[in-house]
């Protein structure tokens, strides 16, 4: 093999697949990165047997093959070469002799025939959406994913297609995070769930604007993302996920509207006051036109307070602030409505269309 290609290119090629590339297995192909190419493009692909990436980048090529090499090597080597075009030459031991300006380096690769590739994935179910949605849909949930692998589904987010409607659902067991998103078309219904590390990755990979489409094809066991040059093969999470529908309700007590620059400011000034080892709520005393914040531990305390626009009955209730901020960051509303009943129940932050609920459970406060 004998190519050559900007050092920016092959970077960025790099940069995608490297997701994919196993920091944990002792098998040396899932640690490395495929370089492919044939007649008329050249391939990086890495594959960890739980997600694969496939991108093509632009470059000359002079004569096809292959290699597989260490993913960390050879990142750390391209990175450090100068912004110039990089040569890529193998002999037939599969040693690799990389050329950029006066620095050369060789290093030893494998023939890449056992290398895994990408599954094949089935084109039958299919929606399209913008990068841009995408990736603020991933952003506005992916929070409220469980990271504790005993719970193995709530590592992962409902992706559920209905008519021209996608729904996103993740929880944690103390809050549930769901945004709806209107498609250009219509759809059969579909749903799958996608583990976190994947939409992490995606998001990560996606630099489109709202023009710039990515397709996304579903199978049983597989989601396959495909955009641009680049694919991402993840394999879906099993089981059936939590029935979220009849935890949501549309009863309330006390409805408040609040500036949610204020009330995210407010929040963030009480997070300074907890620690690892002393978790203790913000407690939200709501009355007439008001909410007045209190929190209480080892570091210190603080009191403010916020003007709000109040239905129903005035409440004391008791939150984890990082719950309430994360879900204030994701809304781009400058007004939110949040709904409560008691101080034992959930609280929603919702939108009027329904675009967006969070959900929250409070924590338990002395009288």
């Amino acid at each position: 093999m004998k190519i050559s290609c900007s050092k920016t290119a092959l970077m960025n090629g790099i940069n995608i697949v490297s997701k994919a590339v196993s920091t944990k297995s002792t098998m040396s192909n899932l640690q490395c990165i495929l370089i492919e190419s044939s007649l008329s493009e050249i391939r990086l692909i890495a594959n960890d047997i739980e997600l694969g990436i496939e991108t093509i980048i632009d470059g000359v090529i002079t004569e096809a093959g292959r290699i597989a090499l260490d993913a960390k090597l050879l990142s750390d080597i391209i990175r450090k070469l100068p912004d110039s075009e990089v040569m890529i030459e193998t002999n037939a031991n599969y040693q690799a002799n990389i050329r950029c300006e006066r620095s050369k380096f060789n290093i030893m690769g494998t023939s890449g025939e056992d290398f895994n590739y990408l599954p094949e994935v089935e084109k039958n179910k299919s929606i399209s959406i913008s990068q841009f949605t995408l990736k603020e849909v991933i952003r506005q949930t992916i929070f409220s994913i469980s990271d504790q692998e005993n719970t193995k589904i709530m590592t992962g987010e409902l992706f559920e297609i209905n008519g021209d409607t996608l729904r996103v659902v993740s929880l944690d067991g103390h809050r549930i995070s769901i945004r709806k998103v209107q498609l250009k078309e219509s759809y059969e219904s579909m749903k799958a769930i996608v583990p976190g590390k994947t939409l992490n990755d995606i998001s990560k990979i996606l630099t489109g604007g709202v023009e710039d489409e990515i397709h996304i094809y579903l199978t049983d066991k597989h989601i396959l993302f495909e955009f641009e040059q680049t694919k991402v093969v993840s394999r879906l999470l099993e089981g059936e996920f939590y029935r979220i529908d009849q935890m949501l309700s549309n009863d309330y007590e006390t409805k408040l509207s609040v500036n949610k620059k204020e009330f995210l400011d407010c929040l963030d000034r009480a997070s300074l006051f907890i620690s690892e080892s002393d978790k203790k709520p913000i407690i939200l005393n709501i009355e007439e036109e008001n909410i007045y914040l209190k929190i209480d531990s080892s570091l210190g305390s603080m009191n403010d307070e916020i003007e709000i626009k109040k239905e129903g009955k005035d409440l004391r209730i008791g939150f984890n602030p990082k719950f309430l901020m994360d879900a204030l960051r994701a809304i781009n509303d400058e007004v939110v409505d949040i709904y409560m009943i008691n101080a034992k129940s959930p609280c929603f932050i919702k939108a009027v269309d329904e675009s967006y609920i969070y959900l929250i459970l409070p924590i338990s406060i002395a009288a």
